[in-house]
Order: C-alpha cells, then sequence, then structure tokens
C-alpha cells in the first residue's frame, strides 16, 4: 500500500460503501491534504447550499441535473465538471436519482486570485 501522504488511489466503490451511515449521511470525506478536501457525495435532492469560503470543484461521476450559479441555469451530465468559486451562491435542482459527484474544495479561504 502507499503512503496517503506521497500517493494514493481513491476508489469509488470503496468510498460509496462508507456513505450509507447510521445517521443518514450522504457525503464522505476521503482525502484531506493541507487547504484540499475531497469528498464523495451522494447528495439528497434538492440539494441547497451556503456559498462556500474556498474554491470548489464538482466532478459528476454519474447522473445529471441542473447547476444555479451567479445568476444562470446550466444542465450538467456524467463526465462534466463543474467549478464555484469561493463566496458564489449556488444549488443543484432536478439531480437524477443514480447522481454521485465528487467534490474538491481546495486553496486559500476566500479563493484563488483569478490572474
Amino acid at each position: 500500500m502507499s503512503n496517503p501522504d506521497r500517493s494514493c488511489v481513491i476508489r469509488l466503490a470503496e468510498a460509496q460503501a462508507c456513505i450509507a451511515g447510521p445517521a443518514g449521511e450522504h457525503a464522505v470525506s476521503v482525502f484531506r491534504r493541507g487547504p484540499l478536501d475531497v469528498a464523495l457525495s451522494v447528495p439528497l435532492r434538492p440539494k441547497q447550499q451556503a456559498p462556500h469560503a474556498q474554491d470548489e470543484i464538482y466532478f459528476i461521476v454519474r447522473g445529471s441535473g441542473v447547476l444555479i450559479h451567479d445568476g444562470k441555469r446550466d444542465m450538467f451530465e456524467s463526465g462534466d465538471l463543474l467549478f464555484v468559486a469561493a463566496g458564489i451562491e449556488h444549488q443543484m435542482e432536478d439531480i437524477s436519482q443514480d447522481f454521485a459527484m465528487w467534490r474538491v474544495f481546495y486553496g486559500p479561504t476566500g479563493g484563488e486570485v483569478a490572474i
């Protein structure tokens, strides 16, 4: 097994098996390193969210939905990557029954400075 401080493989099936916790959890944190925080999420519908302190990326594993963000409505599906800057109000609507995503928070509080 590799040292997770240097490299690792995070398996979808293993992470998903940890989600169905006793309190009805719908996400599991799978990796943290410095300001990087990765979780697998199978969110409840609809997915209301508060703005986050860090920039955020979603990798859509399966399913589809609509991202409401920054005055826009964008459809997404399996294989898509979504980006939401720190502090932006957003939510997901119309997510399919089979929906799953990797959620990644990264960078400093307040988000990265655009170049």
